[in-house]
């Protein structure tokens, strides 16, 4: 497959991802999780952030306008 990396993966088994997460706690072996799966993107945070600023620059009416359509889509789903 091309798309993946190698990348060591932990263990699915709870007792054997337990000893691993020991082993690597007093120093006994290295952690295989590479930094991209440790830190999260700086655009998932960039993304969070901008619904908020979004709602808080709306004035009432657009936000009721906003409402509205997505009642009356909910709305025509159900029928």
């Amino acid at each position: 497959m091309w798309h993946t990396r190698l990348v060591a993966k932990r263990p699915r088994d709870p007792v054997q991802l337990a000893k691993q997460v020991f082993d690597i706690a007093i120093g006994e072996a290295e952690d295989t999780v590479s930094e991209s799966k440790r830190h999260p993107s700086p655009k998932r945070k960039a993304g969070l952030k901008g619904g908020k600023a979004r709602a808080k620059r709306l004035t009432p009416e657009e936000r009721n306008k906003i409402a509205s359509t997505a009642a009356n889509a909910r709305w025509k789903k159900q029928n």
